[in-house]
């Protein structure tokens, strides 16, 4: 799905990823599930790319639904994956938190579930290398990917601010679609390590000059990451 000139979605609104494209290669931000192996190169075969164009793999956090086909790309395509250092352990199949669970419905917890399944996401392959990352960080990639560190959601979440693009890329640092409740809007994401730290993490959003805040389940939302960063605040 085409969202601009250098701007390209995959997946929906219960799990996303995205491709940044630039006549010199592509950019992936995040792997979503496995089964999104097949919506990448359907993607890229609709604008005549192919994943020799993929030149990196930049993940916003190491948790399972953002992996999904990221080793398969490294090992099948030597395509490097970056995630920060304090994910790193995580993105390689290392210990999470137990987080509670917080409220739900049955209708959008039941879909979210069947959609995983329906996308392969118990055949998780854990990475097995990767490119550790900091905050600050400028990437040698298409785009020019900036790193923003987002501590809170995981120790090593990350924003990624590209702006040929105009879009920031927060991963779980918040939602606009709830996968538990099915809430619609800016809010903080679920199965959070550190609720209180995410929320203090998004003041980093104030300065970035972006016109798209594109999270990794929800809406892609066009407007002011500092906007945004209070609706969450407010919304906690």
């Amino acid at each position: 799905m085409r969202l601009g000139p250098h701007l390209h979605r995959i997946g929906n609104d219960i799990v996303a990823a995205y491709l940044i494209v630039t006549p010199e290669g592509i950019t992936i931000i995040d792997a979503g599930l496995p089964g999104h192996w097949d919506d990448l190169t359907a993607e890229l075969s609709s604008i005549g790319r192919s994943l020799d164009d993929v030149k990196g793999l930049v993940l916003t956090h190491g948790d399972s639904d953002h992996i999904g086909f990221a080793e398969r790309l490294r090992r099948e395509h030597g395509v490097p994956v970056y995630v920060h250092a304090a994910d790193a352990d995580r993105a390689q199949g290392g210990d999470k938190p137990k987080t509670p669970m917080g409220p739900l419905r049955i209708g959008p917890t039941l879909g979210f579930a069947a959609y995983a399944l329906r996308k392969r996401g118990f055949r998780t392959e854990y990475l097995t290398q990767v490119v550790e990352v900091a905050d600050g960080d400028v990437l040698a990639l298409p785009g020019s990917p900036r790193v923003i560190g987002l501590p809170g959601h995981s120790p090593g979440s990350i924003a990624i601010h590209v702006p040929i693009a105009e879009a920031v890329f927060v991963g779980d640092a918040l939602t606009t679609r709830h996968v538990l409740t099915g809430r619609a809007g800016m809010q903080p994401a679920p199965f959070t390590d550190e609720p209180a730290l995410a929320l203090r993490s998004l003041e980093r959003l104030a300065d970035v000059d972006a016109s798209w805040v594109l999270p990794g389940h929800g809406t892609p939302w066009q407007g002011s990451p500092a906007d945004v960063a209070a609706a969450v605040r407010a919304a906690a």
